[in-house]
């Protein structure tokens, strides 16, 4: 397929790469040229602007960090893929929420272009390999014809044709990986505080019932090694929180799990700042027990 992709992060960036190892033919583009040189040298073509994408592909694929830079990309003025003279379809790959995604939908249609909802869940390692969940509202024919593309980058769901339908999947999905590694921080640092080893926990739990993708995979790699490098930052994780609470509110649910969920991660962004590994949600629960979890033998004690 001709495809064109906007947005070449740390997420945007090995899809994208997977798509030109598939032998997808992309137009690329990126505020950044470095990370554009490196597709060009891999085969892609680079373009000017989203507008320059969408001059050239009926196909249009975007990730992006935030609701603003998907709504300008789709819909930006003159620069913007709405204003694309050959695409037919918009696909966003970004968490935008339900609110964002259907206004989005709204004004591309009056250009009678349609929006793919197409929000994935699985990390930037899930991205490099190729295992990314990736969830897909809009209309069952359009889906179908970027499916084989979405099928490199990882297990297609469809969700429905209701706009924002996807989004509204996959800020349950992320609500659900917040409160793992908030409420396995808990458990493991009162474990700590009375006396456990976090490693020797971090096994029970991952052999019992309170499995969960945070003792399964951020504790070994990124928590108890200390190095916080798991590839999803902290100010992301927490957009994702608001917009899910912002979702249920909207539905004129009352969710005491998630409001507390979300004051949580307020703690940790002012704590830790947007910019840092989402894995160090467990720093400020620490100091508030006066305990370090992990590292060198002998730091997981009381303080």
């Amino acid at each position: 397929m001709e495809i064109g992709f906007i947005g070449l992060g740390k997420m945007g960036f090995p899809m994208a790469r997977r798509l030109i190892e598939a032998k997808h033919q992309l137009t690329v583009f990126d505020t950044r040229k470095e990370v554009v040189d490196q597709l060009v040298a891999l085969g892609a073509q680079a373009a000017s602007s989203p507008k320059d994408v969408a001059d050239r592909c009926e196909t249009v694929l975007a990730s992006l960090p935030s609701l603003q830079a998907s709504l300008d990309v789709a819909t930006g003025g003159a620069a913007g893929v709405i204003e694309g003279k050959r695409v037919r379809r918009f696909v966003d790959l970004s968490t935008v929420g339900s609110q964002m995604a259907t206004r989005i939908h709204g004004l591309l249609a009056a250009k009678n272009i349609v929006q793919i909802d197409s929000p994935v869940s699985g990390g930037v390692g899930g991205a490099e390999k190729g295992t990314l969940a990736v969830m897909a509202s809009g209309p069952r024919a359009d889906y179908e014809a970027v499916k084989p593309a979405l099928d490199v980058i990882g297990k297609v769901f469809f969700i429905g044709e209701k706009p924002g339908s996807a989004q509204t999947m996959k800020l349950a999905n992320n609500f659900l990986s917040a409160t793992a590694m908030v409420a396995t921080s808990e458990a493991v640092v009162m474990g700590v505080k009375a006396g456990l080893d976090p490693a020797v926990m971090i096994d029970v739990i991952n052999a019992g019932s309170g499995l969960n993708t945070a003792s399964r995979d951020k504790f070994p790699r990124s928590v108890l090694p200390r190095s916080f490098d798991f590839g999803f930052a902290t100010g992301l994780m927490v957009k994702d929180v608001r917009l899910a609470l912002a979702e249920m509110k909207s539905l004129g649910l009352s969710m005491e799990v998630a409001e507390a969920v979300g004051r949580l991660w307020e703690v940790i962004i002012r704590d830790e700042g947007p910019e840092s590994d989402f894995t160090a949600a467990i720093k400020p629960i620490e100091k508030a027990a006066g305990v370090v979890v992990g590292g060198a033998k002998g730091d997981h004690a009381a303080k």
